[in-house]
This record gives C-alpha cells, structure tokens and sequence, in this order.
C-alpha cells in the first residue's frame, strides 16, 4: 500500500538586504521520503520564484545547501522530510547561524573561504598525507606510476561553524573547520606558521570542546578531534621551545 503523502507547513525565513527579517508558511503535499532541497526547489519553480537559496550537486559533496531545518544544521540535499518532522506538521528553515545573511536562506562564507585558503587547505591530496582512518583505491595516473589522490572528506559547507557555541559568542573566532583544516596541513607539512595560525586567543583555545562541530558535519571530519589533536603539537612545541637553544631559535627565525 502506497503511503499517503504528507501535509507540511514550511516555515521558511525570509530577507532581504536592509529589510526586517520574516517568516513565510508554504504548505506543500510531499513524499516523505523526498529531500529537503526537493521540497525547496518545488516551493521556488511553484510558489514563489523570490525565494533565494544555494545548491549544486544534490549529493552532498559540494556543501552549497547547507541551512538549518527544524534548528539543526543540515545539508538539505540529503535530509529526507521523514528524518527531520513527524506525519507531516511544521517543518522550520532557517539560514545557517554565524554568518551575515545576504539574502533569505543564503549566507555570506567569503569570510570563511578566505580563512580556509590562508591555512593552504588543498581539497585534493595525496591518501597517505591525508591522515584519514581508511585507504582508497590507486588511480592509475600513467603506465611508469600510479599516484594515490583523494578528496579531503572537508566539504567547506559551514555546518560547524554555524552549530558552534563558540563561534556564536565571537566573532574573531577562526571557527572548527578552519583549525581542522591548520591540522590536516600540518600534518602533512609541520611549519612554525601554522601553529602560530592556531595557537591564540581566537583560535585553538576559543573552542569549548562543545563537540556539535563534530556532530552536525556531513562528511565525517571530526573537527573537534582534529581540535583536540591540533591542541597537543601545539603545546608539545612550546615545550620543545623550552630546551631549544637559543642558537637555533635565532637560525630558524
């Protein structure tokens, strides 16, 4: 027997520049089993063509769809109606938090990219610099050698940084995917300015060790482990800076 399909109200926030933000209710018949995004996209194409919002691949690889349904960050291209409302009722879509909204459900991550880049985060690297808990198959790149590549599971959506405690409090905090992305490089490459990229106030010892970046992100970072691991080189330096001497302090400066 087919199930019926749902009546949901979305409750979806709206703004524009320089106007008083506001809730628009849409009630929309729906498979439950259909995507958040699905939903958007009728709501768009059928009711209303102001609406403004971001997608791209509707497989969660490119991050552009992140928001906030029923308050949790989520990308909405993966979210069934099911998993986020029960027989149907309210569903709430709001913008992703910690960012200044442009317009509607679209946020501005310029901020945010700008602070990833400085950091020399490459989405594509090499598996055994990946630091990453599984192996990936050879590419085979010519016939003299095989070059193992991958992409880093780090989307760039903004969903940790959105859901973090701290970043809701301050805003010079660098944010979770940020220092994840200080610690996935210097892993592969240990530099001085890396650590001095995540060792201050706004950085390493902003975080809380709240864990929501870990538990809203899509693609299985662990930002807050990649935190936490970050935290030690760190202090394992300064305590190497302690018996260092003093000549070569001077030499590697």
């Amino acid at each position: 027997m087919t199930e019926q399909p749902w009546q949901v109200h979305f409750k979806i926030y709206r703004q524009r520049s320089g106007q008083k933000p506001y809730i628009q209710t849409l009630t929309l018949a729906v498979d439950p089993d259909e995507y958040i995004l699905d939903a958007i996209e009728r709501i768009w194409a059928n009711h209303d063509r102001t609406l403004t919002y971001r997608h791209a691949c509707h497989h969660s690889t490119c991050g552009a769809c992140g928001m906030r349904v029923n308050g949790c960050e989520k990308l909405a291209c993966i979210t069934t109606i099911r998993s986020v409302t029960q027989n149907g009722g309210n569903l709430r879509i709001d913008p992703l938090r910690n960012f200044p909204v442009v317009s509607d459900l679209v946020v501005d991550m310029g901020d945010f990219f700008l602070r990833m880049n400085k950091s020399g985060f490459d989405s594509v690297a090499l598996s055994e610099a990946a630091c990453l808990p599984y192996e990936k198959p050879k590419i085979l790149m010519d016939q003299a050698e095989q070059v193992t590549e991958r992409l880093v599971d780090c989307i760039e959506c903004g969903l940790c940084i959105s859901a973090c405690p701290a970043a809701n409090t301050d805003k010079e905090y660098v944010g979770p995917a940020v220092l994840a992305s200080i610690q996935f490089m210097y892993a592969q490459n240990p530099s001085q300015e890396l650590i001095d990229q995540a060792d201050h106030h706004s950085g390493l010892w902003r975080c809380h060790s709240a864990y929501e970046c870990t538990q809203v992100c899509p693609s299985g970072v662990d930002p807050a482990w990649r935190i936490m691991d970050m935290r030690k080189k760190v202090l394992t330096d300064r305590i190497k800076s302690i018996f260092r001497p003093r000549s070569q302090e001077k030499k590697n400066a």
